[in-house]
């Protein structure tokens, strides 16, 4: 059996909040829990939206919570000769588009469905591309992005086995369209990188938050083009505000980690998100804390047939 190796991989876009604590928790004690290692890698490719300073912070609050990782942090802006390579392995599958965001919105009669029978993927209003490109640049449109086709006739559905969420399912073609695989700004596509740098990495266990189960088919469906394994995924549920918004840096959302001292640090920020993964866990001390919250992760697991 492959040894577990799992990972957190943060945007350096601010500082880390409540939600983005509650997926390095999860992460981490599902990596601890399983004997395995605990990578951190700083997802930087989107350099228009990079805060300077942020990925220090970031590392700097896991220090403080305790959360020691392995080996080196890694930053996808050095890692981009990988990302070259995948684009020449995926060549035949690939054709530059020149349609604007806009574009493919007014395109649409209506917004992406939500098949039913298929649970567990959220539904979103992303528009289906509807494959304007698909045979050539249209007359008097430059190129902009690259996007990857998806398979047509028939259409492909892919699902896969969440130690969350249980089987899940979407219908790629009908329900994401061909996908962008490096943006219109140049930078590599979200989907591109992660694929790649799991599969350069060794990851065999993804912890992260719901809000991306909906992009896991399109990553399983990259997987199988470029040859690499799939790893297992586990998608925990996201802090939300009281909007009912996923808290996000986008939504306002504060930092958790603003210098305090241990002890309100265990107490406002990593009790609490343990509590909302379900976690009942009393600690005077941080590292009393983890003592605790690691066999408590284990009987979570062990109760819902989540190992």
């Amino acid at each position: 059996m492959t040894p577990y190796r799992g990972r957190f991989a943060p945007s350096p876009t601010g500082p880390l909040h409540l939600g983005s604590l509650v997926a390095a928790m999860a992460s981490y004690l599902d990596a601890k829990v399983h004997g395995g290692q605990w990578l951190v890698r700083i997802e930087d490719l989107d350099r228009d939206r990079n805060v300077p300073g942020a990925d220090e912070h970031i590392l700097a609050s896991l220090r403080r919570c305790g959360m020691a990782w392995d080996g080196e942090v890694t930053w996808q802006t050095r890692r981009e000769p990988l990302y070259e390579t995948a684009l020449a392995q995926l060549a035949q599958h690939v054709y530059p588009c020149g349609c604007s965001r806009r574009e493919i919105a007014d395109s649409q009669t209506s917004l992406r469905a939500h098949l039913q029978g298929r649970p567990g993927l959220p539904h979103t209003a992303t528009p289906v591309y509807p494959g304007t490109c698909r045979a050539g640049l249209a007359p008097g449109k430059a190129p902009r992005a690259l996007r990857l086709r998806t398979p047509q006739h028939p259409a492909r559905v892919i699902g896969f086995d969440d130690r969350w969420h249980g089987h899940v399912e979407q219908d790629i073609t009908a329900e994401v369209g061909d996908f962008v695989i490096r943006r219109a700004d140049g930078f590599w596509a979200y989907q591109l990188a992660v694929v790649v740098d799991d599969a350069a990495q060794g990851i065999t266990d993804i912890v992260r938050g719901a809000d991306l189960l909906d992009s896991t088919p399109r990553q399983l469906y990259l997987q199988e083009l470029l040859g690499v394994p799939h790893p297992r995924y586990l998608h925990v549920p996201v802090v939300a505000n009281a909007d009912g918004e996923k808290l996000s840096k986008q939504t306002g959302a504060a930092a958790f980690d603003n210098g305090a001292p241990p002890a309100q640090l265990l107490a406002q920020s990593l009790i609490p998100a343990a509590r909302f993964l379900g976690l009942h866990v009393a600690a005077e001390t941080i590292d009393g804390f983890w003592s605790a919250a690691v066999p408590a992760w284990e009987r979570l697991l062990r109760e819902h047939g989540r190992v």
